[in-house]
């Protein structure tokens, strides 16, 4: 498929990736406490560069652990620590990958 300009002259998959970027950035602000650095867990994702990865919390509330026991058994996280676990797996859960011919 060839690209395709809008009435504004932007190419269409041009377009896209923009407005892909630019809503994934948006929503990542959201999501400010969610990091992943090569040297702390291998880079998974983790609860404010902790030791303390999505995946765990992610576990914890699957295995009907409330956000209040997981914050008793891990009192240096705060519920937005939590929160922000659980969006961000939602996201990446939704998350589509889109190709560009």
């Amino acid at each position: 498929m060839k690209n395709q300009k809008n009435e504004v002259g932007i190419k269409k998959n041009h377009l896209l990736l923009w407005c892909f970027n630019n809503c994934y950035f948006q929503y990542m602000e959201f999501l400010n406490r969610i990091t992943c650095k090569n040297d702390v867990m291998s880079g998974k994702p983790c609860i404010r560069n902790m030791r303390v990865t999505v995946g765990m919390i992610v576990s914890q509330i699957g295995e009907g652990h409330s956000i209040e026991e997981i914050l008793d058994e891990y009192p240096y996280l705060e519920r937005e620590d939590i929160l922000q676990a659980l969006r961000y797996a939602a996201f990446r859960v939704e998350e589509r990958e889109v190709v560009f011919a």
